[in-house]
């Protein structure tokens, strides 16, 4: 991928947005980031938390966020804006410890 000039920014819109949640910047990541991300019209946003092994999956709507799906656990997702594929969401995640009986 060639490099842009220094001193230049990036001004083209992503058709999509991925935020991976921690504990310590989930509560940004949707009060901040999503809000800026409408403001600028990308039109789809995924939020994955890995913790509680889920994904959800936004479009937006004029200025508004909607919640398209959700997905957990080793759902098989097919969502836009990846509609011509099929994604096996239990290989994002990492294996839990053992259960205590």
């Amino acid at each position: 991928m060639p490099y842009p000039p220094e001193g230049h920014r990036i001004e083209t819109v992503p058709d999509w947005i991925c935020e991976i949640l921690s504990p310590s910047t989930a509560s940004k990541d949707r009060k901040v980031k999503m809000p800026l991300y409408a403001r600028y019209g990308v039109p789809h946003a995924w939020l994955i938390n890995p913790g509680k092994q889920i994904l959800e999956i936004y479009r937006l709507d004029d200025d508004t966020w909607m919640k398209n799906n959700f997905f957990s656990g080793t759902d098989q997702v097919i969502a836009p804006p990846f509609e011509a594929i099929r994604i096996d969401l239990g290989r994002f995640w990492l294996p839990r410890g053992p259960v205590a009986v």
